[in-house]
């Protein structure tokens, strides 16, 4: 099945300068970038874009971090993305994430893990929806070049 995930790339890869390599993972897996952005979080909307975990112990640090720095946020479409993504990206905790993927291979620690993948469709639309308009996402999906 087609579907759109939201893949968050992270202040610490940001800041290491590796977003192109996640992005040259993302599209060898045989997805397709629909959307993308650089944006630097306030404290205010790192705590609206998590507010999930608000009653978790690590909430607080998490807003701390994710609105430290910029972070790159993109629409990704393909056949069964959002389980797609999650199994390229890896377990949160880089020590027990698999060989090969993304965390193991780029993340610093739990808190610096490099990117976030929704982890199902239901956070996928109101995640797209934070960072992306759907005016926004109408004219890239259906106006974009097709030479």
């Amino acid at each position: 099945m087609l579907e759109w995930s939201l893949l968050n790339i992270k202040p610490d890869a940001v800041a290491r300068n590796i977003i192109g390599q996640i992005i040259h993972r993302v599209e060898n897996a045989g997805y397709r970038i629909i959307a993308i952005d650089k944006v630097q979080l306030e404290r205010e909307e790192a705590e609206a874009f998590y507010d999930v975990h608000r009653d978790k112990p690590f909430f607080t640090k998490l807003c701390d971090y994710i609105s430290s720095g910029p972070c790159v946020p993109m629409v990704v479409e393909g056949e069964e993305v959002i389980q797609g993504l999650r199994d390229l990206i890896g377990a949160t905790d880089p020590a027990e994430a698999a060989p090969g993927t993304i965390r193991k291979d780029f993340a610093l620690n739990g808190t610096q893990n490099s990117v976030h993948a929704s982890d199902s469709s239901e956070r996928a639309a109101v995640e797209i929806n934070f960072f992306f308009s759907r005016h926004k996402l109408y004219l890239l999906t259906r106006n974009e070049y097709r030479g």
